[in-house]
């Protein structure tokens, strides 16, 4: 029996407005502006930025709803992303890490790095495509939410 071409998952648009600049449009209609700095100012995310911002949203949808499910109490979370480049083109992600700062009450750091795990290893499928070709690690810090 042939195989059936899957479906694709997902589907993006990227119009170009001039210059160097797009609009990046989903399939639910959502926008971003896509392009590099010119004349000193911004002009939306570059696209090497943009796919480490999907990588943080990512990580971060999964390990929210993993502890959601485990009853941790997560107020906050916040992730930031570190990433070295090669120096010539097509600037290859050599080495990414994920900074991910909590903020909950009682949050079991046991749990929290399961969680990261999970996602970077299993749930992301961003650091899934990155792992395969940059080292991806990762870190976590908890802050206790004080009691109100």
């Amino acid at each position: 029996m042939p195989e059936t071409p899957q479906e694709p998952k997902a589907r993006v648009i990227a119009r170009w407005v001039g210059g160097r600049q797009f609009i990046g449009v989903d399939e639910g209609g959502q926008a971003i502006v896509i392009g590099p700095p010119e004349e000193g100012r911004s002009q939306g995310f570059k696209p090497a930025n943009l796919l480490l911002a999907a990588l943080a949203g990512c990580a971060g949808y999964d390990v929210v709803g993993i502890l959601e499910k485990q009853r941790q109490r997560l107020t906050r979370l916040e992730i930031r992303v570190r990433a070295t480049q090669e120096p010539d083109p097509p600037w290859t992600f050599t080495d990414v890490h994920l900074e991910y700062l909590l903020r909950g009450r009682d949050l079991d750091p046991d749990r929290v790095r399961r969680a990261i795990e999970l996602s970077e290893t299993k749930y992301c499928s961003v650091a899934a495509t990155i792992s395969g070709r940059a080292r991806l690690t990762s870190s976590f810090h908890i802050e206790e939410e004080a009691e109100a």
